[in-house]
């Protein structure tokens, strides 16, 4: 069920399923997904929500957004808290448990990893992978200090509910049945 503000937007090119709740002024704009059938998606007022942004709410991290964000084309936001006022730029990525504080930015092609936090105001640069609580920053180069903190983020559990040790065969067979079509 989608619950709309009435100065609210959905492009008919837009895809909304599930339990949507869109605030004043925002706007979807063509090609946007928002997938909210695992778990809610709530986007505030004055929120712009770009081309091909897909947007996904998880059964237990809910994908909360602020007030006044931009959403910008091609991103990935997965069961996440943007805080009021956040820019998004293109393809940039935030995963399931993590929280960009108010007034901070991700930019060109950046990364919020898992259970990661951005305190206010941070700057996360192009490209550039954001780990941690509070978040380290780290430029691509720097794959072996990031791991070291990215490994206690234990993605595989937050993401797919299994430890690190479990085989992509078993992973992909639950992905499979949690994407399953509901029966009538």
């Amino acid at each position: 069920m989608v619950n709309m503000h009435p100065d609210a937007w959905i492009s008919p090119h837009a895809i909304v399923t599930g339990d949507v709740t869109i605030g004043a002024g925002s706007r979807v704009l063509d090609l946007a997904v928002i997938h909210a059938v695992h778990g809610p998606v709530v986007i505030g007022s004055d929120v712009v929500v770009m081309e091909h942004a897909l947007l996904r709410g998880r059964a237990q991290h809910p994908l909360v957004i602020g007030d006044s964000v931009l959403v910008g084309p091609h991103t990935h936001l997965n069961g996440t808290h943007v805080e009021d006022e956040v820019f998004i730029a293109t393809g940039a990525s935030m995963f399931p448990g993590s929280r960009a504080g108010t007034g901070s930015e991700l930019r060109i092609n950046s990364v919020l990893q898992v259970n990661s936090r951005l305190r206010p105001g941070t700057v996360v640069p192009i490209g550039w992978i954001a780990a941690g609580d509070p978040a380290e920053l780290f430029s691509p180069d720097r794959h072996d200090d990031l791991w070291s903190v990215q490994q206690g983020l234990d993605f595989p559990n937050t993401v797919y509910g299994v430890s690190r040790e479990t085989s992509m065969r078993e992973i992909m067979r639950r992905q499979s049945q949690h994407y399953a079509p509901d029966e009538a």
